[in-house]
């Protein structure tokens, strides 16, 4: 579904990934862990052609998408919820979700009736947007917001998510919402990159899971023969 290769990209003179390779298998939950710094933002944002690596390959469904647009990426079936959320706060919830059909959809006539089907399937699974619908996104608490962009993405219909941070300054409580719903579209079948700062929630819904530090991968594996492991132990579950 999705392979990473000897990836390397970064910020003008600045190069943060140095050689960067995972695969994110078709049906599967994949967690990318590590320590602020690391690179899996930037992983996140080469992939998804936010940002144009400099060397290496990424593979979607066996086509190379290096360098391509996100726009382009995006069309072939790949969806970003980024880091912060990055709602449109002056927009209804329900305009914000549109904006997730808009590549797939007819630019004019039909675009609400063919996203209607889509919209149900999103406010089903998240039922306190279906209730904030008309309200403006920029209103909503950071935990809604994260649901926002979540559903935003999953508008897409896409062949693969990347979900960058979801619990990223959001209270307890609404971490623990947050991941059940992530559970939910596993079940679903929808294949997931997730990068998650707290190795242990990574780990309670990720199938295999690779850290990385400095720009680079440096452990992979499945979580449980990973939290096994005394250095992960040390470093990110201690």
């Amino acid at each position: 579904m999705l392979v990473v290769d000897n990836l390397y990209a970064g910020y003008g003179k600045s190069e943060v990934l140095v050689g960067t390779s995972l695969t994110v298998k078709q049906g599967t939950v994949v967690g990318l862990i590590g320590p602020n710094g690391a690179g899996k933002t930037t992983t996140m944002r080469a992939i998804s052609g936010e940002l144009k690596p400099t060397k290496g390959t990424v593979m979607l469904d066996s086509k190379p998408v290096q360098g391509l647009d996100a726009s382009r990426i995006a069309r072939l079936g790949l969806a970003h919820s980024p880091e912060g959320r990055r709602v449109f706060g002056p927009l209804s919830v329900e305009d914000n979700l549109l904006l997730g059909a808009y590549h797939r959809l007819p630019r004019f006539f039909g675009f609400r009736s063919r996203a209607a089907a889509e919209l149900e399937r999103v406010y089903d699974l998240f039922p306190r947007l279906m209730e904030r619908r008309r309200q403006s996104a920029g209103t909503l608490s950071g935990g809604e917001q994260q649901m926002l962009a979540i559903g935003r993405a999953l508008m897409a219909q896409p062949k693969i998510m990347l979900l960058d941070e979801p619990s990223m300054g959001l209270a307890p409580v609404v971490v623990d919402e947050v991941f059940s719903i992530i559970s939910r579209l596993k079940e679903s079948g929808i294949t997931l990159l997730l990068v998650e700062q707290s190795a242990s929630r990574a780990f309670e819904v990720a199938d295999y899971a690779y850290v990385m530090e400095r720009g680079r991968v440096v452990m992979e594996g499945k979580p449980a023969v990973l939290q096994q492991d005394a250095r992960m132990v040390a470093a990110y579950l201690g």
